[in-house]
């Protein structure tokens, strides 16, 4: 199934082909297939079809300028593979680790990394972050968990020099504040990014936690 977007959506669509012009089929792809298989999964709510562009992939390339090149990158609770499988798409110097602990999402996410041809630098790991022992230059997320909890789930995944890039939108002052002991404790510090994925789409922040200086 063709996702047929909104004129609004069409217009962040549009944007986005304009800042990432080499992967505006793919990025095409993997939204169809979120409206079709992803929303008959359950993997995404009913009122979300009207709001993937800027919503999920929008939002989840804002990563983009965060991550530095040529990195191992891991995305814990990927769901429907946001953000890994954008950021994957755009960024092909990135090899991508989508964690998920739920079956069906995980077989979402094979199929889809299949259909997209991205198996030779995307991987799944069926299970629980904690659970993982490898480690990574980047762990990131999107609507996984409060900051405090993302520390004790993630640090452990950090390679050397490794880094936390967690979208978070407005509720990240708070979260640092009430992570502020933890972090502390387990010798790392928190800033907050202001970042966007194209000129005129709407931008998003996210919490870029690293080892203490």
């Amino acid at each position: 199934m063709e996702y047929q977007p909104s004129e609004a959506e069409q217009i962040v669509a549009e944007r986005l082909f304009a800042a990432f012009p080499a992967s505006d089929e793919a990025l095409k792809r993997y939204v169809d297939i979120v409206a079709s298989r992803g929303m008959a999964w359950g993997l995404m709510g009913p009122r979300e079809g009207d709001r993937l562009w800027q919503r999920h992939i929008a939002n989840s390339l804002a990563l983009v300028d965060a991550v530095p090149h040529g990195l191992d990158v891991a995305d814990i609770g990927s769901g429907a593979g946001l953000p890994g499988i954008p950021l994957a798409i755009v960024r092909p110097d990135l090899r991508v680790t989508l964690i998920e602990s739920l079956q069906r999402r995980s077989e979402f996410l094979d199929l889809a990394i299949e259909e997209l041809g991205l198996g030779e630098r995307v991987e799944v790991i069926r299970g629980r972050a904690e659970d993982v022992t490898e480690q990574f230059d980047i762990v990131t997320c999107r609507a996984v968990a409060p900051l405090e909890k993302l520390l004790r789930w993630t640090s452990p995944l950090f390679a050397p020099d490794g880094a936390l890039v967690a979208l978070k939108g407005a509720s990240a002052e708070e979260e640092i504040r009430k992570a502020s002991k933890l972090l502390k404790a387990s010798r790392l510090q928190a800033e907050i990014l202001e970042l966007k994925a194209a000129p005129g789409v709407e931008g998003t922040r996210a919490i870029r936690v690293v080892a203490a200086s």
